[in-house]
């Protein structure tokens, strides 16, 4: 219901830490060797919502469902994955099936972990990872060109194809114009135009303020979302109950835990917003795009709402704590009737009308 993030980097910066953190499991080998992720390690995390624990509470609900995040964490890339390279194909393979890429890139120095081009450099290695992917999408474009393919192809859909190989040709990640382009080039794979957001990968010294290495990723990256965060605090912080977490976070001057910093840049990236449905039987979290008209907000729910959609019962989340119920908040005028047109707000409390 959520979204799922493929996480990547070279070998040893610290994926399968991080992924052990953010799922708070153990479930992915994390050791000092190249390749040791070798299939992806898949986890599902509950984006945890207050406002979803307080209508809950005032449904009296039985069952309360978060909405959720999937991580991958994908087999370290090296220099020449493109032609085959470490695991080659395989790494980007999996990393086709996210809707977004987590660069991780090392932004620390230790003796006792090896880096795979023997020198900590994350801008280097966020421009491996650019080249690789850069590279397949090289070739699934000029195989889609192939002439036997290419008279599959519609003249629009040629125009597009040729435009894009020449952004790629000169390093550059494809751009898309509008959701016509999206919706084609998706339908390809192409790994270029996923959402990234760089992860910074630090020691714990470096975690509030950063240090030289978190510096240059910004200085060359300004217009990707980054985030700092140190895989091995993470990893003690979700192996903490809730109290004993908090003050561990206050004592390091951490504010916000890394899972949630992702969640929010996630979130941001994809323009993802949250509506919510809650009763007797359950309260329950739904993820969509932003500026989801309301009947395919509710097919979110069950493919059949869509054209079986008569209404939508539309309550704000404010409203709904403040007066404490669905009928409390029709009595005081704050449940609205919105039609086919109503596009869905984060925080909507939703009671849809379809036909039978």
């Amino acid at each position: 219901m959520g979204f799922k993030c493929g996480i990547v980097g070279l070998p040893n910066v610290g994926k399968s830490t991080l992924f052990n953190a953010l799922t708070a499991s153990k479930n992915a080998e994390a050791a000092n060797f190249p390749f040791c992720t070798i299939d992806p390690n898949i986890g599902i995390v509950d984006v945890v919502d207050k406002r979803l624990d307080q209508l809950t509470k005032l449904s009296n609900s039985k069952k309360k469902i978060y909405t959720n995040i999937t991580f991958v964490d994908i087999a370290g890339l090296v220099e020449g994955a493109s032609k085959g390279e470490g695991l080659g194909n395989k790494f980007l393979s999996h990393i086709r099936g996210v809707d977004a890429i987590i660069h991780l890139v090392r932004c620390f120095e230790s003796e006792k972990i090896t880096h795979v081009n023997s020198k900590i450099n994350p801008v280097d290695d966020l421009e491996t990872i650019k080249t690789e992917i850069i590279l397949s999408d090289i070739d699934i474009i000029q195989k889609k060109l192939d002439k036997g393919k290419k008279k599959l192809l519609v003249e629009k859909e040629i125009k597009i194809l040729e435009e894009k190989l020449k952004q790629l040709n000169d390093g550059n990640e494809v751009d898309i114009k509008d959701e016509i382009e999206n919706k084609f080039l998706s339908s390809l794979g192409l790994l270029s135009i996923k959402p990234k957001i760089i992860v910074c990968n630090v020691d714990e010294e470096s975690l509030v303020e950063g240090n030289s290495f978190t510096e240059s990723v910004k200085n060359n990256h300004s217009d990707k979302k980054i985030v700092t965060i140190c895989a091995d605090i993470e990893d003690q912080i979700m192996g903490l109950d809730g109290n004993e977490r908090e003050t561990f976070m206050k004592e390091i001057g951490l504010n916000k835990t890394g899972l949630n910093q992702l969640i929010k840049e996630g979130y941001d990236l994809l323009n993802l917003d949250t509506f919510f449905t809650s009763g007797p039987e359950e309260s329950r979290a739904w993820t969509v795009k932003k500026n989801t008209l309301a009947p395919k907000a509710a097919s979110v729910i069950h493919t059949d709402f869509e054209k079986n959609f008569i209404r939508a019962e539309t309550i704000t989340c404010e409203d709904f704590i403040k007066y404490g119920s669905a009928e409390k908040c029709k009595e005081n005028g704050k449940l609205r009737i919105e039609g086919k047109e109503y596009i869905v707000k984060d925080g909507d409390v939703l009671y849809f009308r379809v036909n039978p």
